[in-house]
């Protein structure tokens, strides 16, 4: 009995090793495979680290159009008036030229239906005034000429007169001068008679004869004198008539000139009435060709601004909101300012609209499903409001291979989602980067090709 217990408790002893054993054996193993796990799972980690990522900038727009004439307008009519009728409904196509809108007159400078009737008789009217201002500057052309014709003809024959005066006191100073030596010849010989009476040479007889023709002598000096002066006198009346001739002359002249004057202002002012008169039956024209508002372009109306029969609106005001059609579709996408000197006018963008789904991984866009491309058209030189900057983006033309174009359907104004692409760097670069809130990398493209192709 003792040997018998001896030996089972060495065989649970050599039972209790082997399980021991084993034991060991399987927590060895398990180290091992788990050694390797961990092994393999660093080793794919540092490979996907390694991987390339495209580098993005993400923002947020919508879509509008590239051409300021394809994006929403309003229709504004040019003059005030009263609601007539309506032509059209929301939603409607309309051609360019269509009728809008109908309105009536509200101004009471319009009322009259007769209102270019009037302004006709009275653009006859003036017309005629302006015939008789034409006319009476005629005429008084003719009278210039008429007295510039009957002042040579006066002018002539009064420096006539004054030439014949002056030359009747030239014979009469003539012969004053003449009578007087008569006289002094008279007065002499009477001296020497009266000598030689004296002396007994001469009579009596013959001093009284001396005496009688001195005397007539005295007389006749006088009488020359008296027609000298008469003379002289008829030469300052004939120089005073020629001076009335030249004062009636400028006067006549003047007050025709004056007459001349007031005809071409009348017909001045008449011309002017006519093309005032002319402008406003011009305008009423053209007014009443605005009482009908027109569709500026193709296009569909998305709004009216005004309601029902009736209603009065203002001059400039906006009746209706206008869609037109085919724009040139683009996108407008804000991205913070610290990303803006990082984009390039080139820059190739992907986008995601409202509506159309997709899946976008942003290291890498070319597995991206859904997205669409663009390439940016414009960046803003200021910011816009919230301190960012807008970028016009347009659709890629042609369209690459394996893309689609943008849809049809896109409305102006529905949300889009949009990653600028940058250059590729490895994933661990990514990481770090972001991590450390760093932008996006300016450095250059690896060399592809022999050639550089610089970001």
């Amino acid at each position: 009995m003792g040997k018998k217990n001896e030996s089972l408790e060495q065989l649970k002893h050599w039972e209790g090793m082997a399980t021991l054993s084993n034991a060991h054996m399987r927590k060895a193993k398990g180290s091992r495979m788990l050694g390797r796990i961990m092994l393999i799972v660093l080793v794919l980690l540092i490979a996907i680290l390694m991987f390339p990522w495209r580098q993005t900038i993400a923002g947020k727009g919508s879509v509008t159009a590239l051409r300021p004439e394809d994006r929403p307008q309003t229709v504004q009519n040019q003059i005030g008036g009263r609601i007539e009728r309506w032509a059209v409904r929301e939603g409607q196509e309309v051609k360019k030229g269509d009728t809008i809108l109908v309105i009536s007159e509200t101004s009471q400078s319009y009322f009259d239906p007769e209102l270019p009737s009037r302004l006709n008789e009275q653009l006859a009217a003036k017309r005629t005034s302006e015939t008789a201002a034409g006319q009476k500057i005629d005429a008084t052309n003719l009278q210039i000429s008429a007295l510039n014709s009957g002042l040579k003809l006066q002018l002539q024959a009064a420096e006539n007169k004054v030439k014949q005066a002056r030359n009747y006191v030239k014979i009469d100073s003539a012969d004053l001068h003449a009578v007087q030596k008569f006289y002094e010849t008279s007065k002499a010989r009477l001296v020497r008679y009266e000598d030689g009476y004296k002396n007994g040479l001469f009579s009596l007889t013959d001093i009284e004869t001396r005496r009688l023709k001195l005397q007539e002598d005295i007389a006749k000096v006088i009488a020359q004198h008296n027609k000298l002066d008469n003379s002289t006198q008829a030469l300052l009346n004939a120089k005073i008539d020629l001076d009335n001739i030249r004062a009636k002359y400028q006067e006549s002249y003047a007050k025709a000139q004056s007459d001349m004057s007031s005809a071409i202002s009348s017909k001045a002012s008449a011309q002017g009435d006519v093309a005032k008169l002319r402008n406003d039956i011009a305008n009423i024209g053209v007014r009443r060709g605005l009482y009908i508002v027109r569709a500026p372009q193709d296009g569909y109306v998305v709004k009216t601004m005004k309601a029902g029969i009736g209603e009065n609106i203002k001059e400039g005001e906006s009746v209706a909101t206008l869609q037109p059609s085919n724009p040139m579709v683009a996108v407008d996408l804000y991205v913070s300012a610290m990303d803006v000197p990082l984009i390039l006018d080139t820059s190739d963008v992907r986008l995601q609209f409202e509506g159309w789904p997709s899946v976008q991984f942003s290291g890498w866009p070319s597995v991206a499903v859904g997205t669409f491309a663009g390439k940016i058209s414009a960046i803003d030189r200021v910011s816009s409001s919230g301190g960012k900057y807008r970028l016009l983006i347009r659709p890629t033309s042609p369209v690459p291979t394996n893309d689609d174009p943008w849809p049809v359907q896109l409305r102006q104004g529905s949300g889009v989602y949009g990653r600028i692409i940058l250059r590729s760097v490895p994933l661990w670069y990514e990481i770090w980067r972001q991590l450390n809130g760093f932008p996006p990398s300016l450095e250059e493209e690896p060399a592809t090709d022999g050639k550089e192709k610089k970001k």
